[in-house]
């Protein structure tokens, strides 16, 4: 049991990493100081999809589910509701480099937007 709860922790857990990986700097224009977990965090989210890298949560969520003695993925709630979120039917290696173009432009305009802010006196 406790397996399996990790395992929905961890997919929990890769959401809230693509998220933050997305959004995450809309974050930085209120809490400067995210900038240092944020821009590392697209690199590595830009990366994984540009170049078809194998996240290592999804080794490790894969190998929870297995020493839980599960096959495959169940019927929870995580599973039922957020992986397909995460894994979309369809994904493929050209839909992922664009995805990995669109976080780095969505970011890249955030990051300008705060640059400008610094500039004329108004960051902190």
């Amino acid at each position: 049991m406790f397996y399996r709860i990790a395992a929905d922790g961890l997919v929990l857990f890769h959401l809230l990493f693509i998220l933050f990986v997305l959004c995450g700097g809309l974050l930085v224009l209120k809490w400067r100081h995210l900038c240092w977990w944020h821009l590392p965090a697209v690199a590595w989210g830009a990366a994984v999809e540009g170049f078809h890298w194998s996240c290592p949560l999804t080794g490790w969520e894969n190998h929870l589910r297995l020493t839980a003695g599960e096959a495959g993925h169940g019927d929870s709630f995580i599973e039922h509701y957020l992986w397909p979120l995460i894994y979309p039917t369809g994904l493929t290696p050209g839909i992922q480099v664009w995805l990995g173009i669109l976080v780095l432009l969505m970011n890249v305009l955030v990051y300008l937007l705060l640059l400008r802010q610094w500039k004329s006196g108004q960051g902190a």
